[in-house]
């Protein structure tokens, strides 16, 4: 008998180096060039993050949601990111390109990042608002070659 493989109902997706995680969190302007500048984040009333560039494309509005014009990576520790997910998660459904809900559900970690866990900060709103400005002109063929590549992460 053949059985048949499927998504799991939750999935941490994650962009990831052997010793880190890149984790996406919008906010505002002045927010985000404090954080970009310091390489540090001192909050400014952020209160998630998440793995998945879709669902922060998503919760952001492709950054144009007011107080949340920008997107950041910041690339995390794996402890850290153990940490985050060992907090207070909440399972949403993950996102495709166009904002539809998919069949499985993807991790937000309610609160901030500590800034001992960050190794490093960059904006992709930039990248954010190609895909969205690709997407309207119908051209997903080019605009999915700018998502990260976001492999399944291992949880326990």
């Amino acid at each position: 008998m053949f059985e048949e493989k499927r998504v799991p109902d939750r999935q941490v997706r994650a962009a990831r180096t052997e010793t880190t995680i890149r984790v996406y969190l919008a906010c505002s302007p002045a927010v985000a060039d404090a954080a970009l500048e310091k390489q540090a984040f001192e909050g400014g009333g952020t209160t998630w993050f998440v793995p998945s560039f879709r669902l922060a494309a998503y919760l952001s509005g492709n950054g144009r949601e007011p107080g949340h014009e920008r997107v950041l990576a910041l690339d995390i520790t794996r402890a850290g990111f153990e940490q985050a997910l060992a907090g207070h998660v909440e399972w949403v459904p993950e996102r495709d390109l166009d904002h539809t809900a998919l069949n499985f559900q993807a991790v937000r970690i309610d609160g901030e990042p500590r800034d001992e866990w960050i190794t490093a900060i960059t904006d992709v709103t930039p990248v954010m608002r190609d895909i969205a400005g690709l997407l309207a002109t119908d051209q997903l063929h080019l605009a999915v070659k700018l998502v990260p590549h976001e492999p399944p992460y291992p949880t326990s």
